[in-house]
């Protein structure tokens, strides 16, 4: 796919100074930039690359002078970083802009679905389900009975949503997330082993959320499983039955939410945290990575360490900590001298 200059610098409202046919298919730093490529400099560290780059494009601010001689063709906007992300933007949405039903695949009678639907091959749609407009599901994906799926959502390939599982618009999910499937659930009996709970909860995904790869969500025993708007979860990322994540939260790679535990709105979370369940935490709370949450949050806290307190007390401590034997061996002499 080649773009010109003055194609690109109408999508960004941008001036072309140079060749306004010079084309470009590729994206490049630019200090790896190669003919045909893309650039952009925002950066005044990077500025001198501007007259040794072999990209065809620079996006460049307004402001930008060069005291060496820039055989690429500029493109002048206000802010080069913004322009480049609004262009990475428009470039992923007509990569993704697919549509039609690919073969094989499988569209049970009573589906219901907007238009610009795409569906890869190997697809299977269960019954009763209702998907709206400019909807794209990825070769390999599955999506089970008496599903529903909102608007501008993308299922990349390998897809899982389980039965029942309601989906919001302007959703994504990456290959490998499974949504509904049964939360961790058994009694104990007598003779040592476990007789398993039914799960027959759903899980909800609210407008707005994005979902990492091989994530995965467990429907509710009772109730729902429930992500709220504007949630982003990393990639491998395990959620438990009945839990709650509030709005706008963020949440990194590898950590996991046991059972019934409910987070607040704007919480930022680090990788490989642990939470307990039953537990509640409050909005705009900050857990530091491979923390392990054993008690209730309060609204606004930071906290790190397993189990974790508070992130300034995790500090001071961890200079202790360091100076664990230094500190033993004082104190064993301070304790035969006093014998003495």
């Amino acid at each position: 796919m080649k773009f010109t200059a003055q194609q690109i610098a109408d999508i960004l409202e941008g001036e072309v100074v140079g060749n306004p046919n010079a084309s470009v298919s590729k994206l490049s730093k630019i200090e790896e930039g190669t003919s045909g490529s893309l650039t952009f400099l925002s950066n005044p560290k990077y500025q001198n690359f501007a007259s040794t780059t072999d990209a065809s494009i620079i996006i460049v601010n307004t402001t930008f002078e060069s005291d060496q001689p820039v055989k690429a063709t500029l493109i002048k906007v206000e802010d080069a970083y913004k322009a480049f992300s609004k262009l990475l933007e428009y470039y992923n949405q007509i990569k993704l802009m697919k549509s039609g039903i690919e073969q094989p695949s499988v569209i049970s009678e009573d589906v219901v679905y907007g238009e610009n639907l795409y569906l890869g091959s190997f697809s299977y749609i269960g019954k009763n389900v209702t998907i709206g407009n400019n909807v794209k599901i990825y070769p390999n994906c599955f999506i089970g009975d008496n599903v529903s799926i909102g608007d501008n959502c993308v299922f990349f390939a390998g897809v899982k949503i389980y039965s029942e599982t309601e989906v919001g618009s302007n959703c994504i999910f990456h290959s490998g997330v499974i949504l509904g499937s049964d939360g961790f659930g058994y009694a104990p009996l007598e003779d040592g082993t476990y007789s398993k709970i039914p799960q027959i909860g759903n899980v909800i995904i609210e407008n707005d959320v994005e979902i990492g790869a091989c994530t995965t969500i467990d429907r509710a025993t009772l109730g729902s499983t429930i992500i709220r708007k504007g949630v982003k979860l990393d990639n491998q990322i395990q959620v438990a039955h009945n839990v709650e994540i509030g709005e706008n939260t963020v949440i990194a790679s590898q950590t996991g939410i046991a059972g019934s535990s409910k987070i607040g709105k704007n919480c930022m979370i680090g990788g490989q945290v642990g939470i307990i369940g039953h537990l509640t935490i409050g909005n705009n709370v900050k857990i530091q990575a491979q923390s392990g949450i054993a008690k209730n949050i309060k609204d606004g806290e930071t906290v790190q360490g397993t189990p974790a307190f508070n992130y300034s007390d995790f500090g001071k401590s961890y200079v202790h900590f360091r100076n664990l034997p230094k500190i033993v061996s004082e104190i064993e002499i301070i304790k035969k001298n006093t014998k003495q």
